[in-house]
């Protein structure tokens, strides 16, 4: 782990976990060893973060430089509450842990009024059963970094009718609804779009073609297809995909 992600994320648990935090339980949360952790203690008292404490006592964030205080409002703060609960529906269980991450260090940065509403049960939040959400079977994390770094994927897919294809694509972004977790991509074997149900991807690995020269214009032609005519999901009958 790159030195700078090691910081920000006993950072990131010191102003998560309940104070004193010993440093045993710190270098479990950043994967360290105890020498290690102590010298990343030291590494950021250095460059001005109020940290109280010692070894065999415990640690205390008494002040974080790098992030200034935060304020929200009671009807933001029940939004940001609202939309974190909905991810586990996406059936993206990395994406809903991030969600819980970042709810998490947003609540620890506000002031103490605000905090205690976040945590008032009001804020909870109550949905209606609307069906099974079927998890992928793959590595989430692989598309989302094909999809940012504007590269190939090779998948093999199963479509509602048991046909399987291997395919290349180029992956232009993941969809979540309440129904189907879905990648729009651009089909190399169909020459066209395609929505594929991730869910029904037996497999996928990185592929070896950048399309980064052509993806401005794919998102366009990708959204004026949207509008003209249905983007074809990859379980449409042969003689609609072909």
């Amino acid at each position: 782990m790159a030195r700078t992600d090691r910081l920000m994320r006993l950072m990131d648990a010191l102003r998560r976990l309940p104070a004193p935090v010993t440093a045993a339980r710190l270098a479990d949360e950043t994967g360290v060893s105890p020498r290690q952790l102590y010298r990343d203690i030291a590494t950021l008292r250095a460059s001005g973060a109020l940290i109280d404490g010692e070894a065999g006592v415990g640690y205390r964030l008494t002040e974080d430089p790098a992030l200034p205080p935060q304020s929200f409002s009671r009807l933001e703060i029940e939004a940001l509450l609202i939309a974190v609960a909905q991810l586990p529906r996406t059936g993206d269980g990395t994406l809903a842990q991030a969600g819980r991450g970042a709810l998490a260090r947003i609540i620890a940065t506000l002031p103490e009024r605000q905090a205690q509403q976040a945590m008032h049960a009001v804020l909870r939040s109550f949905a209606a059963e609307r069906g099974e959400v079927v998890p992928p079977h793959i590595d989430m994390d692989l598309i989302r970094r094909a999809s940012w770094d504007e590269t190939s994927l090779r998948i093999v897919y199963r479509d509602a009718a048991d046909r399987v294809t291997d395919r290349e694509v180029w992956p232009l972004g993941i969809s979540y609804s309440d129904s189907s977790l879905l990648l729009a991509a651009m089909c190399r074997l169909r020459g066209d779009f395609r929505m594929f149900h991730v869910p029904r991807m037996i497999s996928v690995v990185a592929g070896a073609e950048s399309f980064r020269p052509h993806r401005v214009a794919l998102l366009r032609e990708f959204a004026a297809s949207r509008g003209a005519r249905p983007v074809p999901v990859a379980d449409s009958p042969p003689g609609d995909c072909a």
